[in-house]
C-alpha cells in the first residue's frame, strides 16, 4: 500500500449544516485504514462516497481533469472543501496518483487526441490508438491496461459506468493483476456486484455510521442482485 489511512478531522469543518459537513457518516467517521492493495467504498447515492474520494484525490495532490463547466441554479460554496478537513498517511512517502471518472472522461479523451495531434507518441501511453476511435467501453479499457502497469494510487469514481457485465470482468481481472504486481493501490467507489467481488479485497460500507468494513455477500449490493436474480420481478417502491 502506498497510502495506509486517511483520517478526518471534523475540528476543522468550516460548517455543520452544509453538504457535505452535515452527512453524519463524514462527521462521525474519525478516518480509514488501507490495508489491501484493492479497497471499494460502496453505499447509496447521496451517501458521500465519491465526496470522501475526492477528498481523498485533492488531500493526495492528485490533479481532477474537470468537464466544460456550467453555470448553476444554486451553489454550494462549500462542495469541494472537504480536502482541507483530511489528512493522509503514506507508507513510504509520496507516489504519483490519477484520478479516474466516467463522466469526466470524454473530456480527457479530447484533450489526449488534441496531445496526440502534435505528439502522435503520446498515445502509446494510452493502449496506442486514439481513445475517440475506439467504442466508450473499449477506450475505458484500453485506458486501464496502459495505466495500471505504472506505480501509483488509483482513485476510480464508478468506473463501470459505462461498461458492460462483460467487460466489468475484464476490468476485475485488470485489477486483480494489478493489484498482485505490488505497484498499484487502488481505492475504487462503485455500485458494481462484479467489482466489489475482487479477491482480496477490502469494502466500506457507507451505509453504515461511522463507516465500516463489511463481507461481500453482507453488501447491499450483492444482495439485491442475489434477490433479483432469484426472482426477476417488479418490487414494490420501497417508503
Amino acid at each position: 500500500m502506498h497510502v495506509r489511512r486517511v483520517n478526518i478531522h471534523p475540528e476543522k469543518f468550516p460548517v455543520t449544516d452544509c453538504y457535505p459537513f452535515n452527512l453524519p457518516v463524514i462527521r462521525d467517521t474519525a478516518g480509514l485504514d488501507f490495508t489491501s492493495p484493492v479497497t471499494f467504498f460502496a453505499g447509496e447515492n447521496g451517501s458521500g462516497k465519491s465526496t470522501l474520494l475526492t477528498a481523498l484525490s485533492y488531500a493526495c495532490g492528485i490533479y481532477i481533469w474537470q468537464g466544460d463547466t456550467r453555470s448553476r441554479a444554486v451553489y454550494n460554496p462549500y462542495e469541494r472543501e472537504l480536502y482541507f478537513c483530511v489528512s493522509v498517511e503514506w507508507a513510504d512517502g509520496r507516489v504519483p496518483g490519477s484520478y479516474f471518472s466516467a463522466e469526466l472522461f470524454q473530456n480527457f479523451s479530447r484533450i489526449v487526441d488534441d496531445w496526440a495531434a502534435t505528439d502522435p507518441g503520446v498515445l502509446d501511453y494510452y493502449g496506442g490508438q486514439s481513445l475517440l476511435t475506439q467504442s466508450h467501453g473499449q477506450s475505458l479499457m484500453s485506458y486501464f491496461n496502459a495505466r495500471f502497469s505504472i506505480k501509483g494510487l488509483y482513485l476510480l469514481d464508478e468506473p463501470e459506468a459505462a461498461l458492460s457485465p462483460r467487460t466489468q470482468l475484464e476490468l476485475l481481472d485488470a485489477l486483480h493483476r494489478a493489484a498482485g504486481n505490488g505497484v498499484a493501490q487502488f481505492v475504487i467507489a462503485t455500485h458494481s456486484p462484479i467489482l466489489l467481488a475482487c479477491p482480496g479485497a477490502v469494502i466500506y460500507s457507507f451505509d453504515r455510521i461511522p463507516i465500516a468494513p463489511v463481507e461481500y455477500r453482507e453488501t447491499e449490493h450483492y444482495k439485491l442482485y442475489r434477490d433479483f436474480l432469484e426472482d426477476p420481478a417488479p418490487r414494490p417502491r420501497r417508503e
